[in-house]
């Protein structure tokens, strides 16, 4: 018999799966696992995201798991290659599923940023020699290049735009970001800065899977369309991903919601979510959070079609949001210490003091 749920009670299991509603992550490497990444594109996004889902905010505590313990890694992952902290024990997986979009090698892309295959190759080949050693800012890294390689004329191409050059030895699993020197970004390499870097990606069938079991234990129920846009943007390989979820079938069920298409959720957590009453809670996410990223922007009971044009702006912008009963009921901003909101629909005035409050006392 197939399982019925509505959208109310799963985006209400989101936010408790996702530490929001209790706000008790027990660390910041234990909220980007269950997150499946935290977007870092903008540094006080992912500080704040991280923040109101721990039970003991700590303002250093990013840093610290990044540049001491190791167990956070900065690097660009999902989708067209956005910047995100992710475990750095799960980074392999990341890298092995995403290695198989290998976007560098299509000669439209080449040709859009003025390398041919060849040369694309040997930045792929010449960047993680360079990088066996210290980490190295940008312009200490182009000039390494530049010197491993004997091409001077690749300096324009490597340092223009946003390091899209780069953007494939991240997803290779061959560089990351090292610590900041002197207000300047460095990159190194996972073989070198990582303890435990196997030094070779798992296979991509086996990652997938579990980024698949990940997905749907934070972000599910959901379909593979869905998963595909996260990871992917959308396009991955059909074929790649139904395998992944033809491995995982035995640990899934479909379930039916109250509109649009069935969904695929985690067996284990089908009793939790029938057992999930619809959230009444009101919340403020930074902008670039987890919990709208993951979702659709065409899922209507997330997010309402009114209020799309103000939360999924230009240039891939996501407006920080106010929730209400799990749906965006607006958003929100914050400039010299005062939040400002803009409420597309009514909000308990109690609650949202609460949470108004609660970010206030969360910004830098």
């Amino acid at each position: 018999m197939t399982t019925k749920l509505t959208w109310p009670q799963i985006l209400a299991w989101r936010l408790r799966r996702q530490f929001v509603s209790a706000a008790d992550g027990p660390d910041a490497v234990a909220v980007a696992r269950r997150l499946c990444g935290v977007q870092a594109q903008v540094a006080s996004s992912a500080r704040l995201a991280v923040a109101i889902r721990s039970a003991k905010p700590d303002p250093g505590e990013i840093d610290t798991a990044l540049w001491t313990d190791r167990t956070l890694v900065k690097t660009w992952l999902m989708r067209g290659g956005t910047l995100h902290l992710v475990p750095a024990d799960e980074l392999a997986d990341y890298c092995a599923a995403l290695s198989t979009l290998r976007f560098w090698e299509k000669g439209s892309w080449q040709r859009g940023h003025a390398v041919t295959a060849g040369e694309i190759a040997a930045i792929i080949d010449a960047v993680p020699r360079v990088l066996s050693g210290p980490p190295m800012t940008r312009e200490e890294l182009v000039d390494a290049v530049v010197a491993a390689t004997g091409q001077p004329h690749l300096t324009r191409a490597l340092t223009s735009g946003w390091g899209a050059l780069l953007k494939p030895l991240s997803r290779l699993g061959e560089l990351c970001y090292g610590p900041p020197r002197d207000g300047r970004v460095t990159f190194t390499t996972p073989r070198t800065w990582l303890p435990g870097w196997a030094g070779t990606l798992p296979p991509p069938e086996e990652a997938g899977v579990r980024l698949v079991r990940a997905f749907l234990g934070a972000h599910g129920p959901a379909t593979q369309e869905m998963f595909d846009k996260w990871l992917f943007g959308g396009v991955a390989r059909k074929a790649m991903l139904k395998s992944w979820f033809r491995e995982l079938a035995p640990e899934l069920t479909e379930v039916e919601t109250d509109d649009g298409p069935a969904l695929l959720a985690l067996t284990e957590h089908l009793d939790d979510l029938a057992a999930t009453r619809p959230s009444t809670e009101v919340h403020l996410l930074p902008g670039f959070d987890q919990y709208i990223l993951a979702a659709p922007r065409d899922l209507a009971p997330l997010l309402p079609p009114a209020l799309k044009p103000k939360v999924s702006r230009q240039a891939g912008w996501i407006s920080p949001v106010v929730v209400h009963e799990g749906r965006v009921a607006g958003v929100w901003e914050a400039r010299d210490g005062a939040i400002t909101l803009d409420l597309a629909t009514p909000v308990p005035e109690g609650p949202l003091d609460e949470a108004v409050s609660r970010v206030r006392c969360l910004l830098p």
